[in-house]
């Protein structure tokens, strides 16, 4: 038996698009090349896909040259099953007549390395479920809840899961009335807020309010990232705590609890998490204690909550849950990460497990949702369409 052919996707129109390629690149060179053809396949800012042994180098990237040598850009063929990465190039010889398309790869596993819309937001899940090709991620439901922070805490509030007060607002409502929307806020959450646009991650856009007028700058702030802004009620002096989730169905296990540690103040930011040792590694290089300092107790009820909320969004691959915990043992979550930075490898390495390992496993569980996917009835047909008619102004009738 080969190699299997194991595409890794990264990139996109997104905010953290940097953030991406760290995590996408990690990740490629993390894979055992014994067991893997890896195909590094890069989504550009505006939108076209390409491969090549050269996207391994971090380099590439600063700036990107999509006509270098040893780049490829290629299509995803859509024949569900096919897998095939494909390219056009010029025929050549008498007779040519232009361009044709020519396999590059046909691709037996996908693992998406995306961070933030247009790739973790359940999009890029979509469009691997109609190409039929077994891919690592949380699905498309549960990787578009995780995504958007409103509907997150919507639905974890109604699953009875420990979220913190919240509301939202719209850009709309914010331009036709600033005053109407802080006067909501204010009327229905004490000081301190923090404003977070809705669809983001990496702490992006996200700024603590004390009063009214930081209240102003920061939902300023976060309608330019987003349509939609949610407003949470702050706590003072919070411990943040991470645990990560892997498996399927199941089969779920859980991290090391982590304690990151901030440079200054409450809010773990885009510095904080990546910038610390000048951005070389990702996630990775975030200041943390392992394991977080809050007893064994408290280690287990964060535990058994992740593994709740990993099975509610019918999660899949690895993820990773963040926390706040007060002072008084209050449990609160922030977020879900359907594709967390770096993939937390760095927890599970903690945890005993090596990235190549951690690898490995994204591919079983791959595998095994792709299998219970295709043991789905497919096959109910009907004969609907021999009783159609068309025709008239008010259209057609059964």
């Amino acid at each position: 038996m080969g190699k299997i052919q194991l595409g890794v996707i990264f990139g996109s129109r997104t905010c953290e698009h940097e953030v991406s390629i760290i995590s996408g690149v990690q990740l490629a060179r993390a894979a055992d090349r014994e067991r893997y053809d890896v195909w590094p396949i890069y989504i550009a800012k505006d939108g076209r896909w390409y491969t090549g042994e050269k996207l391994l180098d971090i380099h590439s990237y600063t700036p990107f040259d999509p006509y270098g040598q040893g780049i490829k850009r290629v299509t995803l063929d859509m024949t569900a099953g096919s897998g095939a990465l494909i390219s056009y190039e010029q025929e050549k010889g008498l007779f040519a007549k232009g361009v044709m398309p020519v396999t590059v790869a046909k691709l037996d596993c996908v693992i998406p390395v995306m961070h933030g819309l247009h790739g973790e937001d359940g999009t890029l899940q979509g469009l691997l479920e109609l190409a039929n090709i077994p891919y690592s991620s949380t699905g498309v439901a549960g990787s578009a809840i995780g995504m958007d922070k409103i509907m997150m805490k919507q639905v974890f509030r109604g699953m009875g899961f420990p979220v913190l007060p919240d509301l939202f607002a719209l850009r709309s409502e914010w331009r036709a009335s600033q005053d109407s929307v802080m006067d909501k806020i204010e009327k229905a959450l004490p000081y301190p807020v923090f404003c977070k646009p809705s669809c983001l991650g990496s702490s992006i856009g996200v700024s603590r309010a004390d009063n009214r007028e930081e209240l102003r700058d920061a939902l300023d702030l976060a309608f330019t990232y987003d349509r939609r802004v949610l407003i949470e009620q702050g706590l003072d002096h919070p411990i943040e705590v991470n645990c990560s989730v892997l498996g399927f169905d199941s089969e779920v296990q859980t991290s090391v609890t982590e304690m990151p540690t901030t440079s200054g103040g409450d809010l773990l930011d885009f510095a904080d998490k990546y910038l610390n040792a000048g951005g070389s590694k990702g996630m990775a290089s975030l200041k943390r204690v392992m394991p977080a300092p809050v007893g064994d107790e408290m280690i287990r009820r964060i535990e058994e909550l992740s593994k709740q909320i990993f099975r509610a969004l019918d999660c899949k691959g690895v993820v990773r849950i963040d926390y706040m915990l007060t002072k008084a043992d209050e449990l609160y979550i922030t977020e879900i990460n359907t594709i967390p930075g770096s993939m937390a490898f760095y927890l599970w390495q903690e945890s005993g497990i090596p990235y190549a390992q951690l690898i490995d496993k994204l591919v079983e569980y791959a595998n095994k949702a792709y299998a219970e996917k295709n043991d789905n009835n497919y096959a109910f047909t009907s004969d609907i369409l021999n009783g159609v008619v068309l025709g008239g102004k008010k259209g057609g009738k059964l």
